[in-house]
């Protein structure tokens, strides 16, 4: 039977069935952290996902539902006033736009990463890394469904002036013709599997003539397989999408779905493991990474569950994340040292073929961090970390040490050990200085 796509946002989730389980205190959280936070959700998230007997822990309920929790308590009480007097749309506006930029929108030094084509700032574009490039394709910078960890949340919110979109795919082009040292090309968002198939064949196709034979992998970063697995099956142009995907694979491209799990249950329904199986029939890889998440995913037996599964389907575990310093981070955040507890206890649980996943790793300003481990060395504990990425591909791989700080979420909470004032890449204008790694050649 097919499945058509319906989706509700804020002004209209009422109209869900299921919406009459909910209390009154959980349907004022999603009308006030909603006006902060994109939401969205689908009948597929609603019908075949949330386990509506159990709203209270259900984690994919708290994956795409606004709670309370997920605003500091001033911010919420904030707005709560508003709507109570009555305070006008702009009144509430203003508000809003207050608290999301107080809620770090642009982590990572985002802004960094965009190049240069002689005098235009090529805003859809990210280059961090050398052998890299992100594309955020205008069309697809919306989602199937929104997750409430989401570190793009400006993409969705109306914040024009934070917002990474380009429709030129000639600019696009131009400038991978100059980058001879690129490898790779992400098609990110927001979500490029909201795009139809033509759509995403026009920015696609030009990339397998001969003159772009340096771009060795496309990759796909998506969240459909969770949110909307019918997008390649019954969708009206479900058979041209896997017609486009078998085109790519026979243009002796490789093409990597970067798909996006948190939780074993989004890989439990027949229709995401008929997607799969679909897509790896033309050939394509499909690799899987999601954030440690508080509240969703935060046990060791849920991700070696998880990774048992993606084996078995075919795919390939990439990356364990930890959540970014941004939007509801609050609500996620697991201290840097549990996060390493639940990778190292959830690996020893499974094979070699699943031990591909690299993790914990902060995506932060100067790279990919990853957590090798806490020890006790000449009588300090230390976190031992290791650039996966880095801005300066010299980085990657040296070991370094920071101190030890139960209470530390995020690197830029963490200090050097062993009485050093800097770690090993700071220079005093560090980030001044390695802010344009797409200069590398």
């Amino acid at each position: 039977m097919k499945k058509t796509l319906k989706t509700c946002a804020l002004h209209n989730y009422r109209e869900i069935p299921q919406i009459a389980k909910l209390s009154d205190e959980m349907l004022e959280a999603i009308e006030i952290v909603g006006r902060v936070l994109p939401f969205k959700s689908n009948n597929y998230v609603v019908d075949e996902l949330i386990d509506w007997n159990n709203i209270e822990t259900d984690p994919i309920f708290t994956l795409t539902f606004p709670r309370k929790e997920m605003l500091e308590k001033k911010h919420y009480n904030a707005i709560k006033k508003m709507l109570d007097n009555g305070a006008s749309k702009a009144e509430i506006d203003k508000k809003v736009l207050d608290i999301r930029l107080s809620l770090n929108p642009n982590p990572a030094g985002q802004e960094s990463n965009v190049p240069m084509l002689g005098d235009i700032r090529l805003k859809g574009i990210q280059h961090k890394y050398p052998e890299t490039v992100l594309f955020f394709p205008s069309q697809g910078q919306t989602c199937h469904a929104y997750c409430t960890f989401c570190f793009r949340w400006p993409q969705f919110s109306g914040m024009s002036g934070l917002k990474f979109a380009m429709k030129e795919i000639g600019l696009l082009l131009k400038y991978l013709l100059l980058k001879k040292k690129v490898t790779d090309i992400l098609f990110t968002g927001g979500d490029p599997m909201t795009m139809s198939a033509n759509v995403l064949a026009a920015y696609i196709e030009p990339l397998l003539q001969p003159e772009f034979n340096h771009i060795r992998t496309i990759r796909i970063g998506t969240k459909s397989l969770t949110y909307w697995p019918y997008r390649y099956l019954t969708d009206e142009d479900s058979d041209e999408l896997i017609a486009l995907f078998e085109k790519i694979v026979l243009a002796g491209k490789n093409l990597s779905i970067q798909a996006h799990f948190n939780h074993p249950v989004e890989l439990s329904t027949e229709a995401v493991q008929k997607a799969i199986a679909r897509i790896r029939r033309t050939g394509t890889q499909i690799r899987t990474q999601s954030p440690l998440l508080k509240n969703i995913n935060d046990k060791p037996e849920l991700w070696s569950t998880m990774w048992r599964k993606q084996v078995d389907l075919g795919c390939i575990p990439y990356y364990m994340f930890v959540a970014r310093d941004t939007g509801a981070k609050a609500y996620f955040e697991i201290p840097l040292d549990r996060c390493w507890m639940i990778f190292r206890r959830a690996y020893n649980k499974v094979s070699g073929l699943c031990r591909t996943v690299r993790g914990p790793s902060m995506s932060d300003h100067p790279g990919k961090i990853q957590i090798l481990g806490v020890r006790e060395i000449g009588g300090e504990k230390v976190y031992i970390l290791s650039f996966l990425q880095a801005r300066h591909p010299s980085w990657v791989g040296i070991p370094f040490f920071a101190h030890y700080d139960p209470k530390a979420t995020w690197f830029s909470h963490l200090k050097p050990a062993f009485g050093h004032q800097k770690f090993f890449f700071q220079t005093d204008n560090w980030k001044e200085r390695i802010t344009t790694p797409f200069d590398f050649e």
